[in-house]
């Protein structure tokens, strides 16, 4: 490959903190928001314009729609977020649990209002680039952005991009599985235009979809008791519409899926129907074929959805998420590894710092919590090998990859954030690095943040 030498340069720094979270999803606003109560002074670093991850950016509204009655979760600051949804008037009964769907545009608002209430300093429009290291410790980052290169330096750093950005940068170990194993990225998309009646209608006397149907183009495996619960699901005319010509096959191209929301004022969301494999979501040139072609295929959904779904026949597309939404790509190879044994076995731990129901939803998995059953997550999980004053949250802690496609909820997200949160902010009170922080004082300062640990 050719290369080109860059020229060294001095670098203005822009601010100094004791913690920086870079990153601003479920799992970045959770982090900063518990560091701040912990005591901490906090900035929040985000590449896009507003906060909110794969809520705001994406459009993934369902934040915990594995919760039936009976699901036992870790309280903290996931309910805050919903209560938030709330207050903006940015809530929606979701549809297949007795969660709320959080509006992804009004959601950008209320995570403004999350960051300003909480007393953060937020920078957007800001990407990190560079890790600033001292021997095997995290000093801060180099970011990029209109302003040209900056420094932000901070005592402690949580890395909260979902795939391990500053993991990688630091040097830290990390595993990523080969692209062809990945799971599938996602271009969201949102309708308007639908009569609505009709298509409740036809949901109820025709469709009547239940997670069973899953296994009709999908091989799901699941413990029985959720195939005849409702959802949201409908495939088969996305099947039919590609088998007799109506839209192309493509490669690594899959049609199907749910939806979200179905409002009074004509409008379907959350449509989660166009599934794209072989993709790595750190390669900047697989990105950028992904978003074209997920977008020419979502376009194809709603001449689908126009032609074969009654209520859909003059439906229009109201909007593309912001960004493709991405599942897995980098992962952690922290102090210790969570896995499918641990998630569906209900694992336990001395240094649990939250708990997740026992929910998995991926490759060919399909368990929702309705019996109470949950696991532990250990703060090791969160910790890496080789770099000191580093914490990582969300989708890309240390895990197996059934581990992973339970802790990469968005709700398990805000548990790793705030758990991450609470362990730099303890470890600066503490005056310990954060991988020999006492965990018994984060565990009690997390449930006086109203944490479930255990």
């Amino acid at each position: 490959m050719q290369t080109i030498h860059e020229k060294e340069r001095e670098i203005p720094v822009h601010a100094s903190v004791d913690v920086l979270v870079v990153g601003s999803g479920p799992a970045g606003l959770a982090a900063a928001i518990a560091a701040k109560r912990a005591g901490a002074d906090v900035l929040i670093l985000e590449r896009y314009g507003c906060f909110g991850g794969v809520i705001s950016q994406v459009g993934v509204e369902g934040f915990a729609w594995y919760r039936h009655e009976g699901t036992i979760e870790a309280g903290g600051l996931v309910p805050e977020f919903e209560e938030m949804s709330i207050r903006v008037g940015g809530k929606n009964p979701e549809c297949q649990s007795t969660s709320q769907a959080l509006d992804a545009e009004m959601f950008k608002y209320a995570a403004d209002r999350m960051v300003e209430e909480a007393g953060i300093r937020p920078i957007l429009h800001c990407t990190a680039v560079e890790a600033i290291m001292d021997g095997d410790t995290i000093q801060g980052v180099i970011t990029d952005s209109k302003s040209g290169r900056l420094a932000i330096l901070a005592k402690r750093v949580i890395d909260c991009t979902g795939d391990a950005d500053i993991v990688a940068l630091s040097g830290a170990p990390f595993t990523k599985a080969p692209k062809n194993e990945l799971m599938s990225v996602t271009t969201m998309f949102h309708c308007k235009g639908v009569d609505t009646a009709r298509f409740k209608d036809y949901v109820k006397n025709e469709l009547k979809p239940t997670y069973k149907d899953w296994g009709g183009y999908w091989s799901i495996q699941t413990t029985g008791k959720e195939d005849d619960l409702f959802s949201p699901y409908f495939e088969r005319p996305f099947v039919e519409a590609v088998t007799d010509g109506v839209v192309p096959k493509e490669e690594d191209v899959c049609l199907g899926g749910t939806w979200s929301t179905v409002t009074d004022d004509g409008e379907v969301t959350q449509l989660n129907v166009v599934f794209i494999s072989n993709i790595d979501c750190t390669d900047v040139e697989d990105l950028t074929r992904a978003e074209i072609v997920g977008r020419r295929n979502a376009l194809r959904c709603v001449e689908v959805l126009r032609k074969k779904v009654p209520g859909f026949e003059n439906a229009k597309l109201r909007n593309f998420g912001m960004t493709l939404g991405c599942r897995e790509s980098r992962k952690l190879d922290g102090q210790y590894c969570l896995t499918q044994q641990d998630v569906m076995e209900q694992g336990r731990f001395e240094d649990t710092v939250g708990i997740f129901p026992e929910f998995i939803d991926g490759i060919g998995y399909l368990i929702l919590p309705t019996t109470g059953r949950y696991y532990q997550i250990p703060y090791r999980c969160l910790v890496p090998k080789k770099v000191e004053n580093l914490l990582v949250a969300e989708r890309c802690i240390s895990g197996d990859r059934v581990a992973h496609v339970s802790f990469r909820n968005m709700s398990c997200c805000v548990t790793t954030g705030q758990a991450a949160g609470v362990a730099a902010a303890v470890s600066l009170r503490d005056g310990t690095t954060t991988s020999q922080v006492d965990v018994s004082h984060v565990q009690q300062e997390l449930e006086k943040q109203h944490v479930r640990i255990r």
